[in-house]
């Protein structure tokens, strides 16, 4: 049986976020922090300022024009989400080199943007929370099973398995043969990686987000998210993920099937745009 600290703590000396991300974060802290000197942070890692202009100049975010420099995309978009633009492009980098053998990882990938992509489309769709912020905690809510596949293989495959033949959900399964859920570990990594304080609470509330706290709409967000991304394939995917929501996420968003239906047409519009931005190395996940 296994903590998500435990699980965090042997992944953590396989991926990392460098510490030029570091030193963006410490600056999104300091409220007498300049865009100069965020703009500067981006700008002296090559490789970091030619994701964050790729995905800046995207469909993604439809600016007019072409923006050429990272002070350029700080202006238009905010130091916050400059911010979460670097910490996504970091995060699928960091973890691009894993490859657990039991995981397919174009799927987990793929589903991991359109998480993202539903969860900022709920955000839009809805008029609540921080649709670019919500695309981040989308694309890291799965994050959790890849550190215990990588870590923990045989349990977290048995859990699997488990879930599938008893049909009780995953995360039950999982905290009965390894000791703890993906959203556990999500949060306990996100945690160890010193992200904002929400992501870490957002992420580890997903399956209940009742227990997010002031971070209630972001984890109920992430719950609609998680039911759009599990029906993709039924007959009746809207009513079906509808059905599926936790009762207090579907009072508080106040959804109906419509709205669904609206969200995941949107993130399915975007998704392969997406995908091939964020691993154009492979022409998709």
């Amino acid at each position: 049986m296994s903590t998500p600290q435990e699980l965090v703590a042997c992944v953590e000396k396989l991926a990392s976020l460098p510490a030029v991300y570091h030193r963006i974060r410490d600056l999104l802290d300091d409220p007498d922090s300049s865009v100069l000197e965020l703009s500067e942070a981006v700008s002296s890692d090559v490789a970091i300022t030619a994701r964050v202009l790729r995905v800046v100049n995207s469909v993604l975010y439809g600016f007019p024009g072409k923006v050429e420099t990272v002070s350029r995309a700080v202006n238009l978009m905010g130091m916050q989400q400059v911010h979460d633009l670097v910490l996504s492009t970091l995060v699928v980098a960091a973890f691009n080199g894993i490859r657990p053998a039991r995981m397919h990882m174009g799927r987990f990938w793929s589903d991991s943007v359109f998480r993202g992509l539903a969860a900022r489309a709920a955000a839009r769709r809805l008029g609540t929370g921080d649709p670019e912020r919500m695309f981040v905690e989308g694309l890291l809510a799965d994050i959790g099973h890849l550190v215990m596949f990588q870590v923990a293989p045989e349990p977290s495959a048995a859990a699997l398995e488990s879930a599938a033949r008893d049909h009780v959900p995953i995360h039950e399964a999982e905290a009965t043969i390894v000791g703890c859920n993906f959203a556990e570990v999500g949060a306990a990594l996100a945690s160890a990686w010193r992200l904002p304080g929400g992501f870490a609470k957002a992420i580890g509330a997903q399956l209940m987000p009742a227990l997010a706290g002031p971070h209630v709409t972001e984890a109920a967000l992430l719950h609609l998210a998680n039911q759009i991304v599990a029906t993709r394939e039924l007959e009746n995917p809207d009513e079906a993920a509808l059905a599926m929501l936790d009762p207090m996420s579907a009072a508080m968003l106040e959804l109906d099937a419509g709205q669904i239906a609206e969200i995941r047409a949107q993130a399915e519009q975007e998704l392969g745009t997406v995908i091939a931005l964020f691993f154009p190395a492979q022409g998709g996940a």
